[in-house]
């Protein structure tokens, strides 16, 4: 949230604030006594629990962090340097304050000590203004901050200190300020790597960026590979799009999984309309299989098309090594989680007829062409007129031109290993 956003936010609160008193007040020649002051809390409580508008709030949060720079661009260097002179000098006196637990479960309307401990460490952290009141009440611009702090943390947004929220503040400044260094070398690491026109999926985030004239074109949730079956770090080029794909089982998935799953419902292949071929191309039945060895990786398992197909309605292709792609997918409530970690290495892609009219404009297709191939069941393969460079990067920390950092947990260990060189990414 930008400085003047909350800082109007806290004024409306204090001019509210102002007039209940006077007119609680109004008639008291003395002092309220200890009861008048508990139900003068509570009447302010209420008060604040109606008129909040917390999907206002929310918003202000998101739009902080969602302008248009790119996580990885030629100014990315320059936003992250900023961002890491601010923490060394938060560093060089100590840090911000070590967060209290009794800040856990704090929410919108609670009247406590805790809050004014709260509001301390955000004001650190620039969630909340310098100068915001040092109050006991979780009011409304309060609520914009820890909003904004989890936001800034890929967190779901809920106005609460929740667990994953408590726990983010417990990270001392110092491994922030460690955090964004490592970050700091990673952007100069791709230097010169950068086009007009390319696609990041960022990892840590589980983000996707297609990125045009060092803007954002569009954003999209990702899904990317789970701690044990990591997305691989890598750059290319995006050069074909399969609409409405077969998938054709990786023997890795099908060593680790399908006969798993095999032996717990022997019809599962049928189900899930995966068949079997041998090395002449021949359909071979599930049943003359023994799923309880190794077997079935000597036959190649294809998914037929359709709303089943674990490729989706398309299949977006990349030459690399690792046999990788971005694609589609029918779980689509995946993409509401905060933690996006579930795939074997490919990355499924949210809003994806979005994304593939973005890949295909130089071949003339715009959304509705690509929804409309999809809703036809087609099978179709596309070659990119001009193909798309793309990154698979990992970065934990970002800034935007704002000064506002949005950091993110090390989820495969680069950061603990203090990892900033990735030779796959330079030509």
């Amino acid at each position: 949230m930008t400085r003047r956003m909350v800082q109007n936010s806290i004024n409306k609160g204090r001019r509210n604030a102002i007039k209940t008193l006077a007119a609680v007040a109004a008639g008291a020649a003395f002092p309220m006594p200890a009861m008048a002051e508990s139900v003068l809390g509570s009447l302010t409580q209420r008060r604040i629990l109606s008129e909040t508008d917390r999907e206002a709030n929310s918003r202000i949060a998101m739009d902080a962090i969602g302008t248009t720079d790119p996580i990885v661009s030629l100014d990315t260097e320059y936003n992250l340097q900023r961002v890491a002179d601010y923490y060394q000098r938060l560093v060089n006196i100590g840090g911000w304050p070590e967060v209290p637990t009794n800040v856990y479960g704090l929410i919108l309307g609670n009247h406590r000590k805790a809050v004014r401990d709260l509001r301390v460490y955000l004001t650190h952290t620039g969630d909340l203004p310098q100068d915001a009141e040092m109050s006991e009440m979780f009011d409304a611009p309060l609520d914009v901050a820890v909003r904004g702090f989890q936001a800034r943390h890929g967190l779901q947004i809920t106005g609460k200190v929740d667990e994953a929220t408590y726990w983010a503040m417990a990270v001392p400044t110092h491994e922030r300020l460690r955090q964004i260094n490592l970050n700091l070398e990673r952007v100069r690491g791709l230097a010169g790597q950068l086009t007009d026109r390319y696609v990041n999926v960022n990892i840590p985030a589980a983000a996707i960026e297609a990125v045009e004239g060092a803007q954002i074109a569009q954003r999209h949730t990702a899904i990317v590979g789970r701690i044990d079956r990591q997305t691989p770090i890598l750059k290319s080029r995006i050069h074909q799009i399969n609409f409405n794909p077969y998938w054709t089982v990786p023997k890795s998935i099908i060593e680790r999984d399908i006969t798993r799953l095999m032996q717990e419902n022997p019809n599962y292949l049928t189900e899930y309309n995966i068949r079997i071929f041998d090395g002449s191309g021949n359909e071979v039945p599930p049943s003359s299989i023994d799923w309880t060895t190794s077997e079935a990786v000597n036959y190649t398992l294809r998914q037929d098309p359709g709303v089943r197909n674990s490729m989706g309605n398309v299949k977006i292709n990349f030459h690399n090594p690792y046999s990788v792609y971005l694609h589609d997918t029918p779980q689509q409530d995946l993409f509401s989680g905060t933690q996006r970690f579930h795939s074997s290495g490919c990355v499924r892609v949210s809003n994806v007829d979005e994304f593939v009219a973005w890949i295909l404009r130089d071949n003339g297709y715009s959304i509705i062409d690509v929804n409309s191939v999809f809703a036809s069941g087609e099978r179709l393969d596309e070659s990119v007129e001009n193909p798309v460079p793309i990154f698979t990067t990992y970065f934990t920390a970002w800034a935007n031109r704002n000064g506002v950092v949005s950091f993110r947990d090390d989820v495969y260990d680069f950061d603990a290993t203090g990892r900033v060189d990735f030779p796959e990414l330079v030509s």
